[in-house]
Formats: C-alpha cells, sequence, structure tokens
C-alpha cells in the first residue's frame, strides 16, 4: 500500500535530518539505555563517546568558553566538535533535533580559529558559542515548515535577522530543534518527526513549544538556545528541563524572518529569547544581539540597549501566587514555593502573599486574540497538507471563538487587553511589589500529550510583562509529593487537571518557578532572577 502523500512530505524532512548526522557520533541501539529508563539525564556523561576534554567543555557556560577562547586555552573547532558530539547522542535519547549543522558549523569554527590566530582577538562577543535554534526561526536556502507537513517544501529566503546579528558577533549554529504542529501546545509534537521526550523522564514531554530547545540545553547540547514564545513557548521547556528561560517584552528583540502561521497578528505579539544554563548567558546573549541595534534594521523595535544590573536581597519586595484560582498547582509544584519562600525570607527578602488580580480576564482575552480569524489560518494549512491532526492542536483551536472577530471586536478586545495591562500595572505598584514568583506550570511538567494548562506562563503574554523561569535544584519526589485527596476542584476543567496526578507519573522531573516583573524592565527581571536563584539554590 503506498504511503498517504503527507507521508511522502514528512519523510523528505526526515531524510534530511537523517543524513545530516554524522554516523561516527552516534550510539549502537544496543549502548543506548533500554526504553524503560527514563531518566537519561548523565546518560551522556558516562557513555564514553566524549573524551574527558569534550565533557569539560560541554558542562562550561558560554561566558566561561568565550573567555578560554580568548585565553587561547580552548579552540572554536573544539568546542563544536564537542556540542556536536553531544547532540547527536542526546538526540538519540530524545529526539529533539530536526536538522544538524554539521559541515557548516566546523567551517565557522575554523574560520573563527583563523581569525583569532592571525589576530589574536575575537571576532566578537559570542565568538565560538554553539546555538541551537528552533526550527521556525527562518535558515536562508532551508525547508522552515513550522512543524507544518503542508510547508515542508517551503524555504526561507533569507537568514532570520537574529541569526545575522548573533552570526556576526562569533555565534555559530550547530542544530535545529523540533516543535509541535501549529506551535501551539505546551508539548513537542508533529507529524513529521514525532514527540520530543524530556531527558529527566521520558514519559513527560520536554514542553513547548520550544521543546527541542528544552531537551538540547537540558542535556547540554548547546550552550545557549534561541526559541519563541507567544504563551510560555520558552519558558515552559526551559521549566520542565530544569534550565533558564526568558520572555522579554515584546519588541525588545528582533523577530524578522521567523516564520509563522498568522503573521501579522499584533493582538499578542510572539517574541524570540534565548534559553541557556545560567543567566550569565542570558545576559551574554542579550547584550550581544541588543548591541547590533536591530531597531535600525527592524524599525518597529524599542531603540533600547540592554543594560544588565545586579539587585540586593533587601531592596525588593517579591509577590508570590501561591493560586492563580483557576486551577491550583500539584503538591510538588506547592512545595518548591514554599521552599523558595522560606529560603527568600531567610536572606532578608521581603516577601508578601501576591492576590491574583482577575487572570480569567487576562485568559478570555488570550484566547479571543490568539486565533481572531477563528483559527482558520492555520486550519487550512493542515488541510491542505492532508496530516492527521494532534489532540493538543484541535485543543488549543478550540480556545478560539467560534467565529472569527469582526474589526471592531478585534478592537474592543484589544481596548480590553490595554486596561488589563494598565490595571495590573498598577496594582503591583500600589501594593508595593517589584517581582511576582509564581509557578512556569501547575505541575513539574506534564505527560507527553497531555500538556492542557498554560496560563501560568500564557498571562504574563496578555500582559506583555519580561518573566524568566529558573530551577530551584529541587525535584519532583512521589514519597513526599502526595496526591491532596481533600482538595475539592472548583471547576471541570481543574477537575480534569487534578485527575492528571498521579505522583509516580512525575518522579525525578525538575521542580522549576518563574519570576515576572514590569513592562520593560527585562533586565531588572534577569537581575532579580539571578538574586533569586542564587538564594533558593543554596
Amino acid at each position: 500500500m503506498a504511503p498517504a502523500d503527507w507521508e511522502v512530505k514528512a519523510e523528505r524532512c526526515r531524510k534530511i535530518l537523517t543524513d545530516s548526522m554524522n554516523p561516527e557520533w552516534l550510539l549502537s541501539p544496543q549502548d543506548l539505555p533500554p526504553p524503560e529508563q527514563l531518566d537519561v539525564s548523565t546518560f551522556i556523561d558516562s557513555c564514553k563517546l566524549l573524551t574527558p576534554r569534550e565533557l569539560e567543555i560541554t558542562r562550561t557556560d558560554a561566558t566561561d568558553l568565550v573567555a578560554q577562547m580568548g585565553a587561547g586555552t580552548l579552540t572554536a573547532v573544539e568546542t563544536v566538535t564537542a556540542f556536536l558530539k553531544r547532540a547527536h547522542v542526546g538526540h538519540q535519547l530524545t529526539n529533539f533535533a530536526t536538522e544538524f549543522l554539521v559541515k557548516e558549523s566546523l567551517d565557522a569554527a575554523q574560520k573563527l580559529d583563523e581569525h583569532f590566530k592571525s589576530t589574536g582577538k575575537l571576532v566578537g562577543p559570542l565568538h565560538g558559542v554553539p546555538i541551537s535554534v528552533k526550527e521556525h526561526v527562518g535558515f536562508k536556502g532551508r525547508v522552515c515548515h513550522t512543524g507544518y507537513v503542508a510547508w515542508t517544501d517551503k524555504i526561507a529566503e533569507e537568514d532570520a535577522l537574529i541569526l545575522r546579528i548573533l552570526g556576526k558577533a562569533g555565534a555559530v549554529f550547530h542544530v535545529r530543534t523540533n516543535e509541535p504542529q501549529s506551535l501551539m501546545h505546551m508539548d513537542c509534537s508533529n507529524p513529521i518527526y514525532g514527540a520530543t521526550c524530556n531527558p529527566y523522564n521520558r514519559k513527560l514531554t520536554s514542553g513547548g513549544s520550544s521543546g527541542g530547545e528544552g531537551a538540547a540545553l537540558g542535556l547540554r547540547c548547546s550552550a545557549i538556545g534561541i526559541g519563541t514564545d507567544i504563551g510560555g513557548s520558552v519558558r515552559i521547556p526551559a521549566a520542565f528541563c530544569g534550565v533558564y528561560g526568558l520572555r522579554t517584552t515584546a519588541l525588545r528583540n528582533p523577530y524578522k524572518g521567523v516564520i509563522l502561521a498568522g503573521a501579522g497578528n499584533e493582538s499578542i505579539r510572539c517574541i524570540i529569547a534565548p534559553l541557556a544554563n545560567s543567566l550569565a548567558d542570558i545576559n551574554l546573549f542579550q547584550q550581544a544581539l541588543l548591541d547590533a541595534e536591530p531597531w535600525e534594521e527592524e524599525t518597529s523595535l524599542v531603540p533600547l540597549e540592554w543594560k544588565p544590573t545586579h539587585i540586593q536581597p533587601h531592596e525588593v519586595t517579591i509577590g508570590i501566587i501561591w493560586d492563580d484560582e483557576i486551577m491550583r498547582p500539584y503538591p510538588p509544584v506547592l512545595r518548591a514555593l514554599k521552599y523558595a519562600e522560606a529560603k527568600l525570607k531567610g536572606a532578608g527578602v521581603k516577601v508578601v502573599d501576591w492576590a491574583p488580580l482577575n487572570h480569567q480576564e487576562g485568559f478570555d482575552i488570550l484566547s479571543a486574540l490568539y486565533f481572531p480569524d477563528a483559527a482558520k489560518t492555520q486550519k487550512d494549512i493542515l488541510a491542505e497538507g492532508g496530516e492527521p491532526i494532534d489532540f493538543l492542536t484541535t485543543w488549543a483551536f478550540g480556545l478560539a471563538k467560534p467565529e472569527p472577530l469582526s474589526l471592531a471586536e478585534n478592537w474592543e478586545m484589544n481596548v480590553r487587553r490595554e486596561n488589563y495591562r494598565e490595571a495590573y500595572h498598577k496594582a503591583m505598584t500600589d501594593r508595593g511589589v517589584d517581582f511576582i514568583l509564581c509557578p512556569a506550570y501547575m505541575g513539574p511538567a506534564s505527560t507527553l500529550g497531555g500538556g492542557q494548562y498554560f496560563h501560568y506562563t500564557s498571562i504574563w503574554n496578555a500582559l506583555d510583562q519580561p518573566a524568566a523561569v529558573f530551577p530551584t535544584g529541587l525535584k519532583s519526589d512521589p514519597k513526599i509529593d502526595v496526591a491532596d485527596t481533600e482538595y475539592k476542584p472548583r471547576s471541570a476543567a481543574e477537575q480534569r487537571e487534578y485527575s492528571k496526578y498521579v505522583p509516580e507519573t512525575f518522579a525525578g522531573a525538575p521542580l522549576s518557578l518563574q519570576i515576572v516583573g514590569k513592562h520593560f524592565r527585562d533586565e531588572r527581571v534577569v537581575a532579580a532572577t539571578d538574586m533569586v536563584s542564587k538564594i533558593v539554590q543554596g
């Protein structure tokens, strides 16, 4: 029986992935952990494919890698080779890649080394840093299908502006990463490549929609990753995989060249931002990016330089959201919040409870504005491809109103959005709260195909407030995080989510939290996250 047309198209992309790999850097099936081994987070460190020197390189943050290359004790070729090898194995463990850029990245690294050898100087602040890139960020001459089978013949006409800027700063792009169908899942699965799983528990998702990036950073297969975020798509994968992720204020980072269905819908803007294994690397990335003044080309951007800052514990007041009054967090997340509260108070930080300001209003605004055309644009692309439609895709489209918004209705929703933003900002100011500490998700991670509630992150997209995710250092433990059988869900939707909590299912998953600040105070959010994470992890 001949394969369906959609399968033929998908297979072309799978072949691109397979052909892009170096077979010498792949482990044989018998050398990989068995499927029943769920936690593969430390497997690469013991698999013996990488040399001790390569393991040391991949355990080093980008900021220190650049310092070593500047001192002449490390080469770009060494660095990129180590991360490429690690990424090959990481992909075998979690299925995070869509294409490896082996020759291109090694050629770029060689040129960097030649430049350093001849001048004694680094090309730029990201010299030799291996950066992974979410698939729908445009690479000139390469397929950018954004998870749609119908777009498997869509070729980017130019590199995205962010890639051009970072490349001039010395960054090396070594692997492109997976994303979900429609890009509107907190999962990471599409009919072309299948699902990307969580390195700490392979029955759980790596998150979405930048889930390939989450797994890559969680396994240290790249030094920095580039993701996009319209409802939590950087922060959720970062949280699920135990790394750092930033949601900038919209119009801060250059978005030109990102390929997305529904381009032109500006009611809720998607942003592009980094994932990393340290906040120093988040600052490094943002500094290099905005020092290039991308607003001179992408004129919609706010011409605002990146100015890193520091915050002392006694200087701020942090409000804690224990429950957004729609979905109560699962026991492990509540434990992480209580642990963080105690640590912060012990360090002299003023901590208060924060009563959410009508988060249901934010959810209603988002639900209308994500798909003002009732998701017709996305549905038409799926119909063209003829691919099977994932449950979470259908569920996401179901958030939209059944009929497209009229122009007047769209305007009305935009006014509601602005009024809500002003009210939330005023409430933070009036209550004297500088930052909010809250969950990134109601649980430690969702099961593969099971994540439906993402409003702990998407509320800040509705408000356009910067937010960052950080690992607490804690993990979900079924012996501690027992189900609360006394809790009575407040709605059918909360009952649906609470029925998913079986403590054993989430064993070993990282517990992460989120720091939120005020509009355009992005650097302060990074500084506050740095201060809070050091206290909580200490």
